[in-house]
């Protein structure tokens, strides 16, 4: 599962809206081990987010070798994605995954309804200024 692409949700519409969040995030595994454990939580959590509220798309790149995972969504406001990150498809993953990582990166930014697909290279540069959150 090198790349996902992009990935249109389900429930997506931008047009009540006047602007949409985009988020992207890295995690980077301690080590190998739990590699298969994350490939089966991100399809899972992949396949509730293309069905939440407020979901308008997302993308996912798996760099196992580097034990490297990023994720890419666009939502129609900050309060959908919040709410999804509350949401027991991402809890349960965060339980089961929290202490498998070693550092995880997130990077927020608006983009207009009805903008283009973001982008992995500006979502890469954007990650690379992000704060590292170290566990």
């Amino acid at each position: 599962m090198p790349t996902l692409p992009w990935t249109p949700a389900s429930t997506a519409s931008a047009a009540s809206t006047a602007s949409a969040e985009t988020m992207a995030s890295l995690f980077v595994l301690r080590s190998r081990r739990q590699t298969i454990a994350v490939l089966h939580q991100s399809l899972t959590v992949r396949r509730a987010l293309l069905t939440a509220p407020g979901a308008l798309g997302m993308s996912l790149v798996a760099r196992p070798l580097r034990r490297e995972y990023y994720t890419l969504s666009r939502w129609t406001d900050r309060d959908a994605l919040d709410a999804f990150v509350r949401s027991e498809a991402h809890l349960a993953a965060m339980r089961q995954l929290g202490s498998a990582m070693t550092d995880a990166r997130f990077a927020f930014w608006p983009a207009p309804a009805g903008a283009d697909t973001p982008t992995w290279a500006d979502a890469f540069a954007r990650l690379a200024d992000a704060p590292s959150y170290r566990h």
